[in-house]
């Protein structure tokens, strides 16, 4: 498959949306938009957005945790297949908004369902296809909370919801995660002013392809 395959991660508040956005558009000026696909998780196809709802509604507050993991792992099997693998084979970048580390922090670790648990289940769902490369926007948890609560009050999911030790746990996984694997997950500081964050993932992205920017 010739395309890339370029994820980005975070904790709750990181600003994940606005630097997506900004690298989407600036790559699509630059290769065309036929060539970048953006894919946000869950979602980015119709079978994985339906359970994309089931995942965020605030009434399914009672959802089982194992429950919730293996929803998360079949909504990606979808997109993978669906989404993704064609994308790769057509040539296209592709900006996913969250994948597997996002599992294995928020249900791995702050589900408490053990990390080497949640990436096997992930394991089975993606057959082993994983991002080039991952950016991932760190950012203390309670000012990413803060931001939550500034700018997006009305977007708050259930997830948002969760207490601020349930971040801070996830928040840890990611950096065990980066520190696992260095070479794919490379640490943004996200705490920065959103052109500084901008620039620093452009030019992260250019050291893994000099194509790009």
């Amino acid at each position: 498959m010739d395309g890339k395959f370029i994820s980005f991660e975070g904790p709750d508040g990181a600003g994940k949306t606005s630097v997506i956005q900004q690298i989407q558009e600036d790559l699509e000026q630059q290769l065309g938009k036929e060539a970048v696909k953006y894919i946000r998780e869950p979602g980015g196809s119709r079978i994985s957005e339906e359970i994309r709802q089931l995942l965020f509604d605030n009434q399914n507050a009672d959802m089982d945790p194992r429950t919730e993991a293996l929803l998360f792992a079949a909504s990606r099997r979808q997109v993978v297949v669906s989404e993704i693998i064609p994308a790769l084979k057509a040539g296209k970048t592709i900006l996913c908004d969250r994948y597997v580390d996002s599992s294995i922090a928020y249900q791995g670790a702050g589900r408490g369902l053990g990390e080497q648990e949640i990436w096997q289940i992930n394991q089975f769902a993606i057959d082993g296809l994983m991002p080039d490369l991952t950016i991932y926007l760190d950012i203390e948890s309670e000012l990413g909370l803060q931001r939550i609560a500034e700018h997006r009050a009305n977007q708050v999911n259930r997830l948002d919801k969760e207490k601020l030790a349930f971040h801070q746990t996830v928040r840890q996984s990611y950096l065990r995660l980066q520190q696992r694997h260095p070479a794919r997950i490379k640490l943004i500081d996200a705490s920065q002013p959103l052109p500084t964050v901008i620039n620093d993932v452009k030019t992260t992205i250019h050291d893994r392809f000099s194509e790009l920017f």
